[in-house]
């Protein structure tokens, strides 16, 4: 066993290159290109670059803009799906767009609010807001305006069959396995054939916006869609995401999402117990709230971990921010992402990662610049325990994943995604 310390270990060197080695590090290198929205814009939408949002508007005549989403932001299991919609939709709103959402119900919330500009109607349930839509949409309530933006999170809206006006996909990544993972067999067998089946055909001409290149490839690998009708436009990240403060005196990792099976944070908390045996000093936190709570708080008692890892829950703002700030690095064991954008946020903190290899982490982390990826959660322990041990690793993949995250902004989001309506507009037969 060896005690890590903020310094790092006496040998440390020659003890990390053999652990590298094992966990398929890979050659150290630099930072591929910019990552900003503009630069993953087909050339569909190259013509939008360096326009403002009200000047993309201006263009393709977009003055009253109708969005669809199975959740809303003020949700109570609201994640990364419904924070990127919330921040392009108030971006569009603060331009001068009439903007309105449609979703389903929150618990205690009214059925109508506006939230910083932009209007959202909560008038279904958690799953009747599909067919209620699609009736509106039918006879006229919705998609009549100057442009739609569908919201196709795992059950799909099918606005291609109803919509009147030019409209895009916003489809962050499939889901695959997922369905299995929280779905009897039977619900699961039905949510993947129509992903999978029978929903591609209808969205075959739709503009598909997604978050990364990787999540588009997997995109038109599964659902066969034309790779020229995806377009990929980054997140963006919160402001309030910096360096600053200090890091934690005994080595600290941390995660952040809700507590669901596809984070897979049971096969982390694993990980973590086996990286403990190897640093004693080891402090852990996974910081989210979901279903998975109890089993995973039975799993850290019955590994005798509950001193050293915890579980404190959603966390406001500013001390999510402080939890970065401290971390020595940041983990996910995720089977399916969009994004990661709980690594791009600890990056803009100046803190590096250790995530699985998936789409959408193989974007928000550069691997061997802004952190390491593992192919599966079994490396996850090897790859933490070569980045705890290195400090002028860990210290020069905190510098590349603040040079990386330092590329996204939600500016940028919005733009590119209106530029893809705005395509999508001027595109359209008759105009």
């Amino acid at each position: 066993m060896r005690q890590v310390t903020e310094d790092g270990v006496a040998g440390s060197s020659a003890w990390a290159g053999a652990d590298a080695a094992r966990v398929r590090t890979g050659r150290l290198v630099p930072l591929q290109g910019d990552a900003g929205a503009a630069a993953h814009l087909g050339p569909e939408l190259v013509g939008f670059a360096g326009l403002e949002l009200g000047e993309i508007a201006d263009r393709a005549g977009l003055r009253r803009i109708d969005a669809l989403a199975w959740r809303d932001f003020d949700d109570p299991e609201a994640g990364g799906s419904e924070l990127h919609a919330h921040r392009v939709l108030s971006a569009w709103a603060a331009a001068g767009l009439d903007v309105s959402l449609t979703t389903s119900s929150v618990p205690g919330g009214r059925m109508v609010v506006r939230r910083d500009g932009y209007r959202v109607v909560r008038r279904s349930g958690r799953y009747s807001v599909f067919p209620r839509s699609m009736t509106s949409g039918a006879l006229g309530r919705i998609g009549s305006g100057d442009g739609l933006v569908e919201i196709w999170n795992g059950m799909p809206f099918l606005s291609p069959l109803w919509s009147r006006c030019p409209s895009i996909v916003f489809l962050h990544h499939v889901h695959a396995e997922m369905w299995r993972m929280v779905l009897p067999r039977g619900l699961a067998e039905v949510g993947h054939t129509i992903e999978h089946r029978l929903a591609p055909p209808v969205y075959r001409s739709s503009r598909l916006v997604t978050l990364s290149s990787s999540s588009r490839d997997d995109i038109v690998r599964r659902l066969r869609i034309r790779p020229d009708r995806v377009s990929v436009v980054p997140p963006g990240v919160e402001a309030r995401f910096s360096p600053g403060g200090e890091r934690s005196p005994a080595p600290l990792v941390v995660a952040v999402g809700r507590l669901v099976p596809v984070k897979q944070f049971g096969a982390l908390v694993d990980a973590l117990v086996e990286l403990r045996r190897r640093v004693p000093d080891l402090q852990a936190v996974i910081a989210g709230e979901g279903y998975e709570r109890p089993a995973l708080e039975a799993r850290i008692a019955a590994a005798g971990a509950r001193e050293w890892l915890r579980l404190p829950g959603h966390l406001p703002d500013d001390e999510l921010v402080e939890l970065y700030r401290r971390a020595w690095v940041v983990t996910s064991a995720s089977k399916r992402e969009g994004w990661g954008m709980t690594v791009t946020e600890a990056g803009a903190c100046g803190t590096p990662s250790v995530a699985t290899r998936i789409s959408g982490h193989e974007d928000a982390v550069v691997d061997g610049s802004s952190g390491l990826l593992v192919d599966d959660p079994s490396g996850l322990a090897p790859a933490l325990e070569v980045v705890l041990g290195d400090q002028v690793l860990r210290r020069r993949l905190g510098q590349g994943a603040l040079e990386h995250a330092g590329r996204f902004s939600w500016e940028a989001t919005a733009r590119g995604a209106l530029a893809a309506l705005a395509a999508e507009a001027l595109h359209r037969p008759g105009r």
